[in-house]
């Protein structure tokens, strides 16, 4: 179950980044009248469900859960909620690159975290190691620096132009 599992945890990663560096194939792919950001949204939800069940198939659940768990998990989430609050689907799910405006944002947690949705992430995932092996969550882990790398080294110029 091991590879599996690894595979399940990395499946959305390729996807990111295949959107983020072709933004105008995936407009094009979803076609007019189709909201590429919700298209993402979601693929994305489906990818999301492969990784957790990936990560359930390797997990060894007891309870309760050790102190560290509950301010990791709960602060990670606040993180997600509150950039997904903040941007919306489109400015979560790559609206900028699709071609859409989104207004900068510059409340909390932007300008005080760096990445915060990915910060989120990686605490909930923390919170997670006393049930789930190192290695997955490191492996998850690792997919999420990769996308911010790929994510800080954004071309304007390779923003799609919206299908009309």
């Amino acid at each position: 179950m091991g590879i599996v599992a690894a595979i399940g945890v990395l499946l959305p990663f390729p996807f990111y980044w295949w959107l983020w560096t072709n933004p105008q194939s995936w407009v094009n792919l979803c076609g007019q009248g189709r909201d590429p950001s919700t298209a993402m949204a979601r693929v994305s939800h489906v990818l999301k469900a492969a990784q957790l069940l990936s990560l359930f198939s390797v997990a060894s659940l007891s309870w309760p859960p050790p102190l560290y768990f509950w301010p990791l998990m709960a602060f990670g989430q606040f993180l997600n909620f509150r950039v997904y609050q903040l941007l919306g689907e489109a400015g979560t799910y790559y609206g900028v690159r699709f071609g859409k405006n989104i207004p900068w944002v510059t409340e909390f947690p932007f300008g005080v975290i760096r990445d915060p949705q990915y910060v989120g992430s990686v605490m909930s995932l923390l919170a997670c190691l006393s049930w789930v092996p190192f290695q997955y969550i490191l492996l998850w882990c690792l997919g999420y620096v990769f996308m911010m790398l790929v994510e800080s080294k954004e071309d304007p110029s390779a923003r799609a132009k919206s299908i009309s």
